[in-house]
């Protein structure tokens, strides 16, 4: 049997007040000069009866239906990421909004669907997320859609969240050289020479430049760099091995990922060497791995959650500042410790 819909009449009828009055003080209405016992007396009979507010009928009046669209490539479908939906769902949550989550894996006609989903629902603003850093396409949309690019960038919508990564690229070096490191670093995932002409991304631009600056400052130079294309544990296998290979006297790795950093940790211990007495290894993200790996390993963490959140705050506030890059928290386990 369906049971009817409690509606704003009912909540008015039990307090005794008029719809209106009623209506004032279920949507907070700092003005409505009614009573104390007014308030106490609707919130009762709301919660009596089991009150919830057609956010449909809201909506239209509003012109805000508290709903927020998030299309992602494969953020929801892989661990690595999934922090950005977590800040951007607490986020919302705290704002009163909930969140139309959709997948796309990157496909342009999935993409196109997802962009119409969110608009047939008639959503406050679409937030754009990817899972690696990068520039992202999207279809023309509705002049007035209020858009946020999460960890991307648009060169038709410019309020976007990033990670800082020049910043995240000058601590990654900084870590090595408070430790004690002036020579014998390695850099593992990147070749500017080999690297010329081959085009990443802006952020990994930025990761470099920040450790090319902070290099310089500090008079260092890397005895070797090792350019990976795809960052994945295997390349950085074969990258260390190669590595260790053509300069044993190597004391120190900085890996451009976590990723690569699992690879070179086995190569290191294939060839009886351990971390960090005989050589530390730094790197970069924060994957669930680097907690795993044994000893830990330090690294300069991508902050998934807090660009998730900044994104909804961006994206309610109606502001549109550009740019917004989040710092890099650096993570210190124990896969970096002073030369020998």
């Amino acid at each position: 049997m369906t049971t009817k819909r409690v509606t704003l009449a009912d909540v008015a009828r039990l307090a005794g007040l008029s719809q209106t009055a009623a209506s004032m003080i279920l949507n907070g209405r700092p003005d409505t000069r009614l009573s104390q016992d007014a308030h106490d007396r609707v919130n009762a009979a709301a919660q009596q009866l089991g009150y919830r507010p057609n956010v449909a009928a809201r909506g239209l009046r509003t012109d805000k239906t508290l709903t927020i669209g998030f299309i992602s490539d494969v953020v929801a479908t892989t661990r690595f990421a999934s922090g950005l939906i977590k800040g951007a769902l607490e986020a919302a949550e705290e704002a009163g909004h909930v969140v139309l989550v959709l997948e796309t894996g990157g496909e342009p006609a999935r993409e196109a669907e997802a962009i119409a989903a969110v608009l047939d629902r008639q959503v406050d603003g679409i937030i754009f997320a990817t899972m690696r850093a990068r520039e992202l396409f999207v279809p023309e949309l509705p002049a007035g859609t209020p858009v946020v690019m999460l960890n991307a960038t648009n060169a038709l919508h410019s309020a976007s969240v990033l990670p800082d990564e020049e910043s995240g690229g000058r601590t990654a070096v900084q870590l090595l050289v408070d430790a004690g490191y002036r020579d014998g670093i390695a850099l593992i995932g990147q070749n500017d020479e080999v690297e010329r002409n081959m085009f990443r991304s802006a952020t990994v631009a930025r990761r470099i430049a920040g450790i090319r600056s902070a290099m310089a400052e500090n008079a260092l130079e890397f005895i070797a760099e090792k350019s990976i294309w795809l960052w994945e544990p295997e390349d950085g296998y074969v990258a260390t091995k190669s590595l260790l290979v053509e300069h044993p006297e190597v004391r120190a790795l900085l890996c451009m990922n976590d990723r690569i950093a699992f690879g070179a940790y086995q190569a290191l211990a294939e060839s009886g060497l351990s971390v960090p007495d005989d050589v530390s290894v730094v790197s970069f993200d924060n994957d669930e791995l680097a907690a795993y790996l044994r000893p830990g390993l330090t690294t300069v963490g991508l902050p998934h959650e807090q660009m998730g959140r900044q994104a909804v705050e961006l994206l309610l506030s109606g502001e549109n500042n550009g740019e917004t890059l989040i710092p890099m928290p650096v993570v210190r386990r124990s896969s970096l410790a002073t030369p020998a």
